[in-house]
């Protein structure tokens, strides 16, 4: 039996010298793309490290532009009029010295900072007995705090400044040796 062949032009089979050209061809071009394939994803990296430190700065630039609308809103509140309290070096019969203020102080920080998370209405009573201290110092020591008139987030930005000036100003806040004590022998 023999088979017929459909009539029409016969391609001529490749001849060699194409054959080695498209072989040329094709192993640079598989050796290129092995040497440039690690480049290529180390550049992706290298662009995607970029963007997040471009946002993390534009965050930056978001967050400090909070702060100066917080600021001018405070300014708001308290008018750069009011004068700076006046220091109260006397006290009134019934009213703690320095040295038992800050004492206190840290005693109701230490209950603070071991208090658990469930504990709201106790926490509430001892950031407002700690308040009241922080206010008793500050007019002591005559700085400038505004604990009475904001609450919440501001409140709590407010009792950092304070601590900090009243820390700035020699009254030691935190037990510089946290931790049972032991008695002297």
């Amino acid at each position: 039996m023999t088979v017929k062949r459909a009539a029409g032009p016969r391609v001529p089979p490749p001849a060699s010298e194409d054959v080695f050209a498209v072989h040329a061809l094709t192993l640079p071009l598989a050796l290129l793309v092995t040497v440039c394939l690690p480049v290529v994803v180390a550049a992706l990296v290298r662009v995607d490290a970029l963007f997040d430190g471009l946002a993390r700065r534009a965050a930056v630039r978001r967050t400090a532009r909070g702060r100066r609308c917080r600021s001018h809103q405070l300014d708001r509140v308290f008018p750069s009029g009011v004068s700076r309290p006046e220091v109260d070096p006397g006290t009134r019969p019934g009213d703690p010295g320095i040295e038992q203020l800050a004492a206190e102080l840290r005693r109701l920080g230490s209950y603070l900072s071991q208090l658990s998370g469930d504990a709201r209405s106790w926490r509430e009573a001892l950031l407002a007995a700690y308040d009241d201290r922080l206010r008793l110092a500050s007019r002591r020591l005559g700085v400038a705090e505004y604990l009475a008139d904001l609450e919440g987030v501001d409140r709590d930005i407010e009792r950092v400044r304070v601590e900090g000036e009243l820390e700035a100003a020699g009254l030691v806040l935190r037990d510089p040796h946290p931790g049972p004590r032991r008695p002297a022998s």
